[in-house]
């Protein structure tokens, strides 16, 4: 998974007063979790955009001053109701050895075959929960929608892999091909009709009557 670098500074002070401060130039107060003792830091906004505007997920690396550099993932963020300045954000520890949950983007590969016949690709889930290590974690999970026939489903199920544990029920849905008032024949279906129709009447009566040709080689 790809990885963030944000520079900030630690706080020495964590009053209502400093809050507002540190916004008022612009900086984002923040919080580390997961490492003991929460520390307490901000950073400029604009430092953020690439991690909090964006459908990708990454780890980030903190680094506070004084050579302390720390590696996290976004756990929390907050945002004015009205002007949509970051408030606040919060971040998690994390370790090489230790598992930890994320939500990763799907990512579609094909063209659904339903789709192709006139249905409608719909999305259930834009992201799957997973827990793993964070070496192990991938930028995104590819979701192999090829074969979905109108009406079919893509559970969570198909997207397991070995570097990490989904985190949702096996009947949870990813995406579905739903029907559309521009729906055409399967064209393979057609294809099987056709070959059917095109069997001689001799080979289709002797194949579906196999008894009347044992009578008539014993006359």
């Amino acid at each position: 998974m790809k990885s963030l670098t944000i520079k900030g500074s630690k706080r020495e002070s964590v009053g209502k007063r400093s809050t507002k401060d540190l916004r008022n130039a612009g900086k984002v107060p923040c919080v580390l979790y997961g490492g003991g003792e929460p520390l307490h830091f901000a950073a400029d906004e604009i430092a953020f955009k690439d991690l909090v505007y964006t459908p990708d997920v990454h780890t980030v690396v903190l680094e506070l001053g004084n050579g302390d550099k720390f590696d996290a993932v976004l756990q929390d963020i907050q945002f004015h109701p009205v002007t949509d300045n970051i408030l606040h954000m919060d971040f998690y520890q994390i370790f090489e050895d230790k598992e930890i949950t994320m939500e990763i983007p799907v990512h579609t590969k094909g063209v659904a075959r339903g789709v192709k016949n006139g249905g409608v690709l719909r999305y259930n889930l834009r992201r799957v929960r997973v827990k793993g290590l964070p070496q192990n974690l991938p930028d995104f999970i590819e979701a192999d929608v090829t074969n979905l026939r109108i009406g079919n489903k893509l559970y969570v199920t198909a997207v397991q892999s070995d570097d990490y544990t989904i985190q949702h029920p096996d009947n949870t849905v990813i995406c579905q091909v739903k029907t559309s008032r521009n729906i055409i024949a399967d064209t393979e279906d057609e294809e099987e009709e056709v070959a059917a129709d095109e069997v001689p009447a001799t080979e289709a009566s002797a194949e579906g009557n196999p008894q009347e040709g044992a009578t008539d080689a014993k006359e």
